[in-house]
């Protein structure tokens, strides 16, 4: 005979998988971007695996995550919400040249530009988007997007995911980190609920605030999306000069 007690477990097992069912987690913990609406993403993919984001920020270039770098030429593939599939909307590239910052360490200055082979042609599923140059602040409402692991477990997306996050103030990221050195050219977001928020395959993939692109997806925590060790972009503002002297003399 069952319980009173065994039968209220599993009615509270029951729930919770219905609830965490029914939430639909992304990103992690996010939902599916509605079709091309973020049509500036890019993926970088190997042997026709996705690896990275991006963001296509001139008709021949995508601003990525310098820890993305690798020895062979990534496939780039702009104006996909599923990389499944032939899409007519998707346009695929090339990467010619990586360019990464010549700072970067690990950590710090984790930002590259990839050149393509030839110029996208802008359409509605495939555009550029702008950069940030002013100051970011604290508690403003952004949004992250990327095919990267849903789950924390290795499951890459089928459709583009997207989370709303809260960027933090530099001291609070600092406090939560502890001692890994946060500096001024990173910027930290924190979403709305617990493990909420980026993950493995997303890097490289644009941190978006009022319509331009503001951050790099760079680094977080063992858990993906615990705002205990917050999400660490890096802050595209402190490195516009370079990103200018790169896409003019190129």
């Amino acid at each position: 005979m069952i319980s009173l007690e065994t039968m209220a477990v599993s009615l509270l097992l029951l729930l919770f998988f219905v609830l965490s069912r029914a939430d639909g987690s992304r990103i992690v913990g996010g939902r599916d971007a509605a079709p091309h609406s973020r049509p500036y993403m890019a993926s970088l993919q190997i042997r026709g695996r996705h690896s990275c984001g991006g963001a296509l920020v001139k008709e021949d270039f995508v601003v990525t995550a310098a820890h993305c770098a690798i020895p062979i030429r990534y496939k780039v593939v702009l104006g996909a919400d599923s990389l499944t599939g032939d899409k007519k909307t998707k346009q695929t590239f090339r990467a010619i040249r990586s360019i990464p910052h010549p700072n970067y360490d690990g950590h710090k200055n984790d930002i590259m530009l990839l050149q393509l082979d030839r110029r996208a042609k802008l359409t509605e599923a495939v555009q550029v988007i702008s950069l940030k140059n002013g100051t970011l602040r604290s508690k403003s409402q952004c949004l992250t997007a990327g095919w990267g692991d849903i789950g924390d477990n290795n499951t890459l997306a089928n459709r583009l995911q997207e989370v709303n996050v809260t960027i933090l103030s530099h001291g609070t990221c600092r406090m939560r980190w502890g001692k890994v050195p946060i500096t001024r050219t990173m910027v930290c977001a924190t979403a709305a609920r617990f493990f909420q928020g980026f993950c493995s395959g997303d890097s490289g993939g644009p941190l978006v605030c009022d319509g331009v692109a503001a951050g790099i997806v760079s680094f977080s925590g063992q858990r993906c999306g615990d705002p205990k060790t917050p999400d660490v972009y890096t802050r595209i503002s402190s490195f516009s000069d370079w990103i200018r002297s790169v896409l003019n003399n190129n």
